[in-house]
């Protein structure tokens, strides 16, 4: 899919000026997030987990957020996938307010431009690799012989041709993790979140993951954010920042 296509990217065929013909021009990030805050009420008074930040993740960008356990990244990958709401500040994905919208339309929503990809894989044990990959276009209702199609061709690109009915007691962690990646891409999302995708992975699988989700983001085009503890895998990534005590730091 080039980036015409995408809502966060605009052909402009003809165009006067300086610009010239069919000129790609960015409208807006994919990811765009100003003044957010969580906050929760605790016995000693409101706790800020997430005090006042903003930050823009265009199309074809990827960025890492590191910083100490309980610092809230997970919390704010969450509200980037419309998992939890944040107290105050906008996001808006995609130029849209997810949580303008009702549960049915959230729901809608998530599922056809967000992909996750969470430390554990996730996978139903009864399924294969290739029904567990095409879960969340049942979940669409959309399972028929084009998706069918396209969970082998995932399943390929990330290197488990030979591995597509084999279950997940039949596979390693790697080859798992590797599944849960497909899964995430199945429906074509424009937004990859990653929430510590490599922390139960040995150091190779570890390095061979985030080297092919890197790939697979600049390949397709889409916006990635990583929660990671692995330095090395977030020095890998074009953008990192660090999140404590609320804020957020560029390194």
């Amino acid at each position: 899919m080039g980036l015409a296509a995408w809502p966060c990217w605009k052909t402009i065929a003809n165009a006067p000026g300086n610009l010239g013909p069919n000129k790609v021009i960015r409208m807006s990030a994919c990811i765009s997030v100003t003044d957010l805050v969580k906050r929760y009420d605790t016995p000693a008074g409101p706790l800020d987990i997430l005090d006042r930040i903003s930050i823009d993740v265009d199309a074809g960008q990827n960025l890492a957020v590191v910083g100490p356990s309980g610092s809230g990244k997970s919390t704010f990958l969450h509200i980037l996938g419309t998992l939890d709401e944040p107290t105050s500040g906008t996001v808006l994905l995609m130029d849209r307010n997810p949580f303008e919208l009702n549960e049915r339309k959230l729901a809608a929503f998530r599922s056809e431009h967000i992909g996750f990809v969470f430390q554990e894989h996730h996978l139903l044990p009864q399924l294969t690799a290739r029904e567990n990959v095409l879960i969340p276009a049942v979940a669409r209702g959309n399972a028929g012989e084009q998706a069918v199609e396209r969970a082998k061709q995932l399943l390929e690109r990330v290197g488990l041709g030979k591995r597509i009915d084999h279950r997940p007691g039949q596979l390693s962690g790697g080859e798992r993790q590797r599944v849960a990646v497909a899964r995430a891409l199945m429906n074509g999302p424009r937004i990859l979140l990653a929430d510590e995708p490599t922390g139960s992975l040995d150091h190779a699988n570890s390095s061979d993951l985030g080297r092919m989700l890197l790939d697979l983001q600049k390949s397709d085009g889409l916006a990635l954010i990583c929660v990671t503890h692995n330095d090395e895998l977030a020095g890998w990534f074009d953008r990192q920042v660090r999140l404590e005590s609320g804020r957020f730091a560029e390194l």
